[in-house]
């Protein structure tokens, strides 16, 4: 199977893992041959990875983004997994703090906005993602602030039951 153009080889990974330098081979090929019997997910949790959750619509409509602006958001997104975050996101007006992120991204002269919250301690949630249509100013429009308070409201009501399913060895996700 092919590797997935964004995501790392497990060669990659370990590399990363074990610092990309010339000492560090051997530790890498180890690292690289310990993690082959395990799952991506697994992998993931290995590596304190936040799962993402997608609110709405928002996967559908980043996905008709252009290339170039998904491969920003990807990356940003998984960024913001590992804990660390991405140049272009900015925290989001009007939502209190850093726990709402937004990433806006130029293409053609057309500009893309991604928004995501990392309030929650189990999963990075997608809250909205549309291609800005004003011409007048950088304010986000409200319909769409509307729609994001609302995704985040969902977002909070899952990561929510999703802690107390945990919690709860025989509790099924809503």
């Amino acid at each position: 199977m092919a590797a997935h153009p964004l995501r790392p080889s497990i060669g990659a990974v370990a590399a990363l893992a074990c610092g990309a330098n010339a000492d560090s081979g051997a530790e890498a090929w180890r690292f690289a041959e310990a993690l082959k019997g395990y799952s991506e997910s697994a992998i993931d949790i290995r590596m304190n990875k936040k799962p993402v959750y997608w609110v709405g619509s928002s996967k559908q409509d980043l996905s008709a983004f252009p290339q170039p602006v998904k491969d920003v958001v990807g990356f940003a997104l998984h960024q913001a997994q590992v804990g660390e975050k991405h140049e272009a996101a900015k925290p989001l007006k009007g939502f209190g703090g850093a726990g709402v992120l937004e990433i806006v991204e130029d293409h053609d002269g057309e500009t893309y906005r991604a928004v995501y919250t990392v309030k929650f301690r189990n999963a990075l949630y997608v809250l909205h993602a549309f291609q800005k249509k004003s011409r007048k100013g950088i304010k986000t429009p409200q319909s769409d602030i509307d729609l994001i308070r609302e995704n985040l409201k969902a977002a909070e009501k899952d990561s929510k039951a999703e802690l107390e399913s945990k919690e709860t060895p025989n509790a099924k996700r809503p």
